[in-house]
Formats: C-alpha cells, structure tokens, sequence
C-alpha cells in the first residue's frame, strides 16, 4: 500500500510540475507575441502619419509649387497638368503628404503648424530666412517665372515708363541684384543698359514722376536704386510698397498708379483673365527661386 502511495504521489508531482511549465510557457508566447503586434502597429501607425505642406493658394504659385515637389522626386503630377496643376492633379503620393493652402504672404507665418512649407523668395527674405541657404530644395532659374514690369495696356510706349524700363534693365541694377542676394534673387535681363535709353528725350522728363506699386523684398529695394538712375535725369520714382497680390495690380489698371513690379507674366495672365484687367509686361528682370523649407521637421529624413 504504501509502495502504491508513493507511485500516486509522485505522478502528481509530475503533473503539477508539467501545467506550472506550460503556464511559464504560455505567458511567454503571449507577451512576445503582443510586443509583436504593438511593434506592428507602430509601423503601420508611422507609415500612415500624413506630412503636412504648406503651399500659396494663388492658381500660379500653388501650380509652381507642386511642379517643385515633383521635381524633387515627392510627388507626381498626371499627364499634362502644368502651370494651373492643384493638388487634384497628384497621381501619385507615395509620402502621403496633405497640403495646406495658405496666401502666399502667410505662408512663413504657417511654418510653425506643418511639417514643411514652399516659399516664394520675396517672403522668405522678408521673413529672414535665406532661400540659398536655409531652404531644403530649390527649384531652378525658370524663364516662365521671372518678374515682370507691368503697365496698363496702351502705355508701354510712354516715355516716363520707357525711361523707367531702361533704368530697371541696368547693369546698376543686375550688380546689386547679385551682390545684394547671392542667388536667392537672379537677374534675367540679358542685355543690360547703362541706365538710360538714347531714343528718349531726358529733357522733356525734367520734373516728371513716375509712380510704382511693388512687394517690399526685393522689389522696392531693387527700385531704390531705380530710384537713383532716374534722379540724375531729374526724374522722380515714387515707389509705393503694397503686402499683397491684387491692390498693386487694381492700381495700374484704375489709372492711380503708372506701373507695377511685383509678379510674375503667369500671374499676371491669371489675374487678367479673373478680372478683366488690361495689364501688359514690357520687361522681365528677375527670378526669385520658390523654395521649399523645413517646419516641423527640419530635414528631409521624414520624406525619405
């Protein structure tokens, strides 16, 4: 009998010992495997965080833009969107990026709620930033893009605006252009004037004004020196800074001002065509690279 209660005892022992292990064992299995999961939802949870950009809202820059982000290689746009391309026009997004539409003056001040934003160089200078050196891409010297003189329609041959012409088109204004901005701002004028024009008759000017509406940077502080060309013909260049895209526009065409240089030709098109104005270019004098710079993140490690 008790040859048989030790047999018993020990059996349960056995057994005791074989639940308390598989127990061990079925713990563990379960805790790796929900740090497994855990460490899976975390992938999926990073992959599908959504990159906010911050983009000007006008048809041609938020065009400019996107066709900036597609050059970097972020984006790809479908066949034949060009220069009016929204973000209805995105085929393919493989960093799931969600863009925010801001006036492109308010688009420095959006930086600090998105990851990334695009800049054009006017408000970024403005807002301290140097788009050579601060931006995390930039896009080339396109033609398309360059900044123009603009005047009413019907007054590209008046001699107070011909004689403002030349002296935007100096080689004055190119050197200050490239000494003042190393880059972030380029000139275009390929043939540069000494300032002046030989078919104008400077005399019959003495005492003219010539009034301009202009962005603060660059623009006014490019026609500062403008300013200086037309003083030696006793010509004076009233120059009135506007912050925004429409007024400087709406003040050529109403007549209260001569000129305006603040935009580029496909604004311009656009804006004439919103609108109804008769505004023209008589000349193109610079480009300001749109840039694309950092928010949230500071590198471009997120869109790798």
């Amino acid at each position: 009998m008790k040859k048989i209660t030790a047999i018993l005892t020990a059996a349960a022992l056995v057994l005791t010992s074989a639940i308390a292990f598989a127990g061990c064992s079925n713990k563990t299995e379960s805790s790796d495997s929900s740090a497994s999961s855990d460490k899976a939802t975390s992938a999926v949870s990073t992959s599908a965080e959504k990159l906010t950009i911050a983009i000007p809202n006008d048809t041609t820059n938020e065009a400019r833009a996107l066709l900036l982000l597609q050059e970097l290689g972020y984006i790809k746009l479908k066949d034949g969107a060009g220069i009016t391309a929204t973000p209805k026009d995105i085929a393919e997004n493989a960093h799931n990026l969600e863009f925010k539409e801001v006036e492109a003056a308010q688009v420095p001040n959006a930086r600090q709620d998105v990851d990334y934003a695009i800049i054009n160089s006017n408000y970024a200078i403005e807002a301290g930033l140097n788009p050579v050196k601060d931006s995390l891409g930039i896009e080339g010297s396109a033609s398309a893009y360059g900044n123009i003189l603009v005047v009413k329609e019907g007054n590209e041959k008046e001699p107070k605006l011909l004689a403002l012409k030349a002296a935007l088109e100096s080689q004055k204004v190119a050197d200050f252009i490239k000494e003042k901005y190393d880059g972030s701002v380029v000139s275009v004028v390929e043939k540069t004037t000494n300032g002046f024009d030989d078919s104008i008759d400077y005399a019959a000017l003495k005492g003219e004004k010539v009034t301009i509406a202009a962005s603060p940077t660059p623009h006014a502080e490019i026609l500062s020196v403008v300013k200086d060309i037309l003083a030696e013909k006793e010509i004076t260049l009233d120059i009135k800074e506007y912050t925004d895209y429409v007024q400087p526009n709406n003040v050529v065409d109403s007549g209260e001002l001569d000129a305006n240089y603040f935009q580029h030709l496909p604004y311009l098109d656009d804006f004439n065509a919103e609108n109804g104005t008769k505004l023209v270019s008589i000349s193109t004098i610079h480009v300001e690279p749109l840039g694309l710079y950092g928010g949230k993140q500071t590198t471009l490690d997120a869109l790798k």
